[in-house]
């Protein structure tokens, strides 16, 4: 587990960036897969998020979403059952561990201390086009946060230099912004994209200053992340997903 230094200072939130080790599953899931979504057994993923609550101290279940490449995110006043379509989590309540599952695309968490605000989002390429970042930070916004108390954690995920894309994902960003090409670099005729990058530029844009990089790439192996593009390498059929959790205490 991987925690911010930014976030350490303040000891009214819990929360940790999870790699791949310490879980009890097997295979092309070994072993912390805390993605229900996976093909990977139900039991195994259930005993994985159970040892990552008990790792945070949070003592009700982790309240994740059915991830959809969207820029949709829900205010959360308590525990519910029902399902939630989106990205992105953003809540006030003391006890509420919200966390947001990965495998190359980035995790964010966001504290302001002043408001005692949480959020969590799942940003891919799709999230962060439909500026999933600038939409949470207005949310925050909305709740009564100033853009310089805000504190945002972009966790491990796959570096520039291997995330390959091809031609015409490069021409879709140029046309939302053509300054979107200094995220974009060519290597012998491959083009490869700076997705971290990207959405530190939209957040610094949304005006937020203090922002924290956590510089782990998920494709390499020897950081023991679970990576979507590194499993279809492999020619897996499928892969784990790694957790990133917050929570005010």
């Amino acid at each position: 587990m991987i925690k911010s230094k930014k976030f350490k200072k303040f000891n009214n939130i819990k929360h940790g960036f999870f790699s791949s080790k310490g879980g009890v599953s097997s295979g092309i899931y070994k072993s912390l897969n805390c993605g229900m979504g996976s093909n990977d057994k139900i039991k195994n993923v259930a005993k994985n998020l159970k040892i990552v609550a008990k790792k945070i101290g949070v003592k009700k279940k982790i309240i994740l979403l059915n991830q959809v490449h969207s820029n949709k995110i829900y205010f959360i006043k308590k525990m519910s059952k029902k399902k939630l379509l989106g990205d992105g989590l953003i809540t006030n309540a003391k006890n509420l561990a919200i966390g947001i599952l990965t495998a190359d695309c980035v995790p964010i968490l966001l504290f302001d201390p002043k408001t005692n605000t949480i959020g969590a989002l799942h940003a891919g390429w799709k999230g962060a086009y439909k500026m999933i970042g600038k939409k949470m930070i207005n949310y925050f916004k909305k709740k009564g946060s100033k853009l310089n108390n805000i504190i945002a954690v972009l966790g491990p995920c796959i570096s520039q230099e291997n995330y390959e894309i091809k031609n015409d994902f490069k021409v879709n960003f140029l046309k939302q912004n053509a300054e979107n090409t200094k995220h974009f670099k060519t290597i012998k005729n491959k083009i490869y994209f700076d997705l971290r990058g990207y959405i530190f530029k939209q957040l610094k844009n949304a005006g937020i200053q203090n922002i924290e990089i956590i510089k782990k790439d998920t494709f390499n192996p020897k950081n023991n992340f679970f990576s979507a593009r590194r499993s279809l390498r492999k020619k897996n059929n499928d892969y784990g997903r790694n957790i990133s959790i917050i929570m005010i205490k």
